[in-house]
């Protein structure tokens, strides 16, 4: 009479070690990048970021003779709300470095001094430097030296990550696997198979999901490389509901479907005896 209780112990730990297996596979992340990308491939994606409405420009114009770069600097710092804010220590220190802040109008262009309005949306920081430096060094320094920089590079981590919030990058470049990790990664409660990234682009909102358990999802998104202004959103099991503060939740199925199972093993054990 015992042998079917044994038949039924050895089922319910194959169960556990099946959901032990299930719950890995959906926790791992680029499975298989190992062998996709053991022969190297070329990154074809251009990861630039593109000037928008509402960015915030460095222009710096260098030259070596510095009275002649003085008269393209406009003697104005951006504040934190955007708005330009006249500063007499701010002014001091562009005139000194050549460095000019510009914010970018909804139509999408920037007054610059001297030579006025420039279109620069749509434009990456290399084609304004470009255009600018060419117009510049056709009527008044022939040895101008332009560096533009995108000084509002700030991007949106929501959902089921450890510390959600707004990140700021220095530089001009931002994966969404950096930004998750400076997110300080998912919780074990995320739903990895469904990242959400939100851009607004060319007047347009858009979204891209993309499965961190696929490499090829994750490389190949044109959301893998983050523009500003972008929202990761990270979406929970929707078995964990929360209720008042994030302390209160209920067990996953598959915390659930383990927890029976153990009750019965120790069940079927208990009977044996």
């Amino acid at each position: 009479m015992k042998k079917p209780y044994g038949v039924s112990l050895l089922l319910m730990l194959a169960f556990v070690m099946f959901a032990s297996c299930v719950s890995n596979k959906e926790m791992t992340y680029i499975q298989g990048v190992d062998s996709l990308y053991a022969t190297p491939q070329n990154i074809s994606k251009d990861y630039g970021l593109v000037i928008q409405p509402d960015d915030e420009l460095a222009i710096s114009v260098s030259s070596k003779d510095q009275e002649l770069i003085a008269p393209f600097n406009n003697g104005t710092v951006i504040n934190s709300g955007g708005g330009k804010v006249g500063s007499s220590y701010g002014t001091q220190a562009n005139l000194q470095s050549g460095l000019t802040y510009f914010y970018v109008k909804k139509d999408g262009t920037i007054d610059f001094p001297i030579l006025g309005t420039i279109k620069v949306k749509g434009l990456t920081i290399e084609q304004v430097s470009d255009e600018i430096q060419k117009q510049i060094r056709a009527s008044y320094i022939s040895d101008a030296i332009v560096t533009t920089k995108i000084m509002s590079f700030k991007i949106t981590v929501l959902g089921d990550v450890k510390n959600p919030g707004v990140q700021t990058n220095s530089g001009q470049r931002l994966t969404l696997l950096e930004a998750l990790g400076r997110a300080g990664d998912l919780n074990n409660t995320a739903i990895r198979k469904n990242i959400i990234v939100v851009r607004e682009e060319n007047g347009k909102r858009m979204s891209y999901t993309i499965d961190l358990t696929n490499p090829e999802s994750v490389f190949k998104s044109p959301a893998y490389y983050m523009q500003q202004n972008d929202l990761v959103y990270v979406e929970s099991n929707k078995a964990v509901k929360v209720k008042g503060s994030t302390s209160y939740t209920y067990l996953t199925v598959s915390g659930t479907l383990v927890s029976m199972a153990a009750s019965i093993i120790s069940l079927i054990i208990a009977l044996n005896k």
